[in-house]
């Protein structure tokens, strides 16, 4: 079994680092359903692990109605992961999260439904998936990407990139650095569907420009 004591320090450093209402180690180790649903799975991936199946069921299907927060005991989840309120979060059995990611509620690591084996998306590390974000199928997430509030993912994310709408599409963060989970900016996104609405909408205003100004000429 996993060393708790080092790795749950971590972890309540995490969630105090990136939560503003967080006043104390304390607090967030008593009151925070993250935080629970992490040590519970650790206890359930233990089980699953070690072939005691149904009894990791148990420790997780307690955990989801003790936190609001599904998941299987058979993912895999790295280090400091922080759940922010967490409610209705579902992350499937063969997903993985890698270290210092953040997740809001809402969130679904999920599958398609169509898949056999690895049926749910690898998240990369220091990962931001906003709340309401349905990631579903076996594909990654890449490192410092980030997943917009809402968005719908069905392929893969390069590093770096963000994430936006239904389905979701990519916005490249080029030439620069920055740790999205910790910045922890939901709504400053561009959305690319938004601006592809717009160049249309100037080029008919200038095509109607055009056939007013043709229509003048032949009229005179």
């Amino acid at each position: 079994m996993e060393e708790y004591t080092p790795r749950a320090a971590g972890l309540l450093e995490a969630y105090q680092r990136r939560d503003p209402a967080a006043r104390s180690k304390l607090e967030i180790l008593l009151l925070y359903p993250g935080v629970h649903a992490v040590f519970y799975h650790r206890v359930a991936h233990w089980l699953y692990c070690h072939k005691l199946k149904f009894p990791a069921r148990c420790v997780s299907q307690w955990s989801r109605f003790w936190t609001g927060i599904e998941i299987h005991p058979g993912a895999q989840i790295g280090r400091r992961l922080v759940i922010d309120h967490g409610c209705g979060i579902v992350i499937g059995e063969t997903a993985e999260i890698g270290d210092d990611c953040l997740i809001y509620h809402g969130v679904t690591l999920g599958g398609t439904g169509k898949d056999q084996g690895k049926r749910h998306p690898t998240i990369g590390n220091n990962v931001l998936i906003s709340c309401g974000a349905k990631v579903l199928g076996p594909f990654k997430v890449g490192d410092n990407a980030r997943i917009a509030a809402n968005a719908v993912v069905l392929t893969g994310v390069p590093e770096g990139a963000t994430a936006v709408g239904i389905p979701a599409k990519v916005v490249r963060i080029a030439g620069q650095t920055a740790h999205f989970a910790d910045e922890v900016d939901q709504t400053s996104v561009e959305d690319p569907t938004q601006k592809m609405l717009e160049i249309l909408s100037s080029r008919l205003d200038l095509l109607e420009k055009l056939l007013d100004e043709k229509f003048l000429e032949e009229k005179a």
